[in-house]
């Protein structure tokens, strides 16, 4: 009569039992020793994490708050497992109980490794997000599902571990789970590229709440980085909510992480200006800009003739990043700029045309003068009549 692999497996542990038990009642004085020595190392690993309890904090949010995490996951029937193990390898054990050992070992190292691989993926991201504030509440929604993805990674590989162990062919089961997971892959493919997004948000730090960046036609304040969306509000007030996948894609640029601002003010002024002004045109422009709080000059050149003015362009740095600063050292510039260009009797230049006239023997007439000669004429007075 075939027995079933339950009722096999159970008559392969009471055999193994028995012999074990015949050893033991036989050779008393090394089973003796053996128990000794399980009990002795199963002691010193309690020792050793009540040591690295006591020096690693439990707060603290480095990576000896990660130590203290995993040593806080260590199963005890883990340590017994490998205090066991050690004791079945130092004295001569039989046979079928040292291989059921080994077998309780792997198990109980697999099931163990699961849990720090657990604990050191969690703890790392936990880690990341709680080095700011801002992204650990931004993410706090995407936590639970990241919990959910990696307890379902490392306890099925721990799961394929054991059964592999155990003697049972895994090779269909890895081959069917391949296989679902593509399916589901395909089936959640948005879903997934976003929640990678946002875990690259989390990790790169492109931008964070509370950052001003700009993307495509639009600008605005980042107000939250959800496990599928970003939500910013634009300028003009509205809130414009974007995929994390589609965000990313685009060139963002962070505001917020502007060190300084760079302005240029083209400006030209009119041909008539005499070389000594031109000149001196840079240099008065450098002392103009130095004299205004928070700016560095850069450069202030020539740029080529225009249609109807000599163009200049002049370059300075605003040394900090507030917008606002920006903006009034520009307007302090720019109202200096016209004030000097008064003092100097340099004119700004406006698009403007001037018409030539030939006269009859071909030579071409400036309308200028004979407009002027023609306003110093002194003009008939009507005669009285009489």
């Amino acid at each position: 009569m075939l027995l079933s692999p339950v009722e096999q497996a159970g008559a392969r542990l009471e055999a193994t039992l028995a012999q074990t038990w015949r050893w033991m009642l036989e050779d008393s004085h090394e089973a003796l020793f053996g128990i000794g020595a399980g009990i002795a190392i199963f002691l010193v690993l309690e020792l050793v994490l009540l040591g690295a309890r006591h020096l690693l904090p439990r707060d603290n949010p480095g990576w000896r708050g990660l130590l203290r995490a995993m040593v806080d996951r260590t199963l005890q029937l883990f340590l017994a497992a490998v205090a066991l193990d050690a004791a079945t390898h130092a004295v001569a054990m039989p046979g079928p109980f040292m291989a059921l050992v080994d077998r309780l070992f792997v198990v109980a190292m697999a099931v163990q490794g699961a849990l720090w691989l657990k604990e050191l993926v969690l703890g790392l991201i936990r880690r990341r997000a709680q080095g700011d504030p801002e992204d650990h509440n931004a993410l706090g929604s995407a936590m639970g599902v990241i919990t959910v993805l990696v307890n379902v990674v490392v306890f099925l590989l721990a799961a394929i571990l054991i059964l592999d162990n155990l003697g049972v062919n895994v090779t269909a089961l890895v081959a069917g789970l391949g296989v679902g997971g593509i399916a589901i892959g395909l089936a959640a493919q948005g879903i997934f590229s976003d929640l990678f997004a946002a875990l690259s948000i989390l990790f790169d730090r492109p931008f964070r709440v509370g950052d001003t960046i700009s993307y495509g036609t639009s600008t605005g304040t980042v107000e939250h980085i959800g496990l599928k969306t970003t939500r910013i509000r634009a300028l003009s007030g509205e809130q414009l909510v974007m995929a994390n996948t589609k965000l990313l894609e685009q060139q963002v640029a962070n505001l917020r992480r502007i060190e300084e601002r760079r302005v240029l003010i083209p400006f030209g002024i009119i041909y008539q200006t005499k070389p000594d002004l031109l000149d001196a045109l840079p240099g008065e422009m450098q002392a103009l800009v130095e004299r205004v709080d928070n700016c560095r000059f850069d450069r202030c050149v020539f740029t080529g003739f225009g249609a109807s003015s000599i163009d200049f362009e002049l370059v300075f740095f605003v040394t900090v990043p507030e917008l606002e600063a920006m903006l009034k050292a520009r307007q302090a510039v720019g109202f200096g700029m016209v004030r000097r260009l008064a003092e100097l009797g340099v004119e700004f230049a406006y698009p403007t045309q001037t018409t030539f006239t030939a006269a009859p023997d071909g030579r071409m007439i400036d309308p200028t003068q004979i407009s002027e000669r023609f306003s110093e004429r002194p003009r008939l007075r009507p005669s009285s009549g009489g």
